[in-house]
C-alpha cells in the first residue's frame, strides 16, 4: 500500500513537500513544479494521494464571491480548528493550483483527497509543525510506528506536513477516518477522533 502526501505550495517557486509512505516506511523530498510532482506520482503509482490544499470551491461560488466558505471549512470552525479561508491572500493561488492538480491527477486515474495537517495534528493531540517540529516528528514516529527518513533526516516543515498528509491517506485506505463537509463541494478527510493520544 502506497500513500503519497503533498504539502502543496501556492506557487511553483516555493517548496512543496512530498512524502511517499509505503507501509510504515517514510521517504520525503522537496519539489517545486507540477511536473516534478506528477513525475513522482507516475513513478510510485500510489493507492491514494492526500493533498494539503483546497481542492474545490464552495458550491456555486468563485474566489471573488462574498462568504467564500465551504462546508468543510465551517465544520473546522465548529471543531475549534484555526485555518485560513480559501480566498485569503496567498490561499487564492494555492486553491487554484490545488484544483488544477486534482483535476490532472484524477484524469490520470488516481484517488485524490483533501486534508489539512494542522487539523490532523490538533485531532491527534500533537504539536503543529510550525510550533514544535522535533516533538511532532517524535510523536508521529511513536503513534504510527514510522521508520525511514523520519528517523534520521533533518525534515523541513513542508516534509513534516507531507508526512501528516500521507498518514491521512493511509488511514483513509484503512477506514480510520472522518469526512467533513458537503460531498457536493468536497469532503475533507481527517483521522478518526478516537486516534487522539
Amino acid at each position: 500500500m502506497v500513500s503519497i502526501g503533498i504539502d502543496l505550495a501556492g506557487v511553483s517557486h516555493r517548496p512543496t513537500g512530498i512524502c511517499i509512505l509505503k507501509g510504515n516506511t517514510v521517504r520525503t523530498t522537496i519539489v517545486f513544479t507540477d511536473e516534478e510532482i506528477l513525475n513522482i506520482i507516475l513513478y510510485e503509482r500510489p493507492n491514494i494521494i492526500a493533498i494539503d490544499a483546497p481542492l474545490a470551491l464552495p458550491r456555486g461560488k468563485t474566489l471573488d464571491s462574498k462568504n467564500c466558505i465551504r462546508e468543510c471549512d465551517r465544520a473546522l470552525w465548529r471543531m475549534g480548528i484555526k485555518f485560513f479561508p480559501i480566498n485569503f491572500g496567498g490561499m487564492r493561488k494555492l486553491t487554484l493550483r490545488g484544483i488544477e492538480l486534482r483535476r490532472k491527477l484524477e484524469n490520470l486515474g488516481f484517488i485524490v483527497i483533501e486534508t489539512y495537517p494542522g487539523a490532523v495534528q490538533d485531532i491527534l493531540g500533537v504539536p503543529r509543525a510550525k510550533r514544535d517540529r522535533e516533538n511532532l516528528r517524535k510523536r508521529l514516529i511513536e503513534i504510527f510506528n514510522l521508520e525511514g527518513d523520519i528517523l534520521y533526516k533533518s525534515l523541513t516543515l513542508h516534509e513534516l506536513d507531507a508526512i501528516t498528509c500521507a498518514i491521512v491517506g493511509k488511514l483513509y485506505l484503512e477506514g480510520k477516518y472522518m469526512a467533513i463537509g458537503d460531498p457536493d463541494e468536497i469532503l475533507m478527510i481527517l483521522p478518526e477522533e478516537n486516534l487522539r493520544v
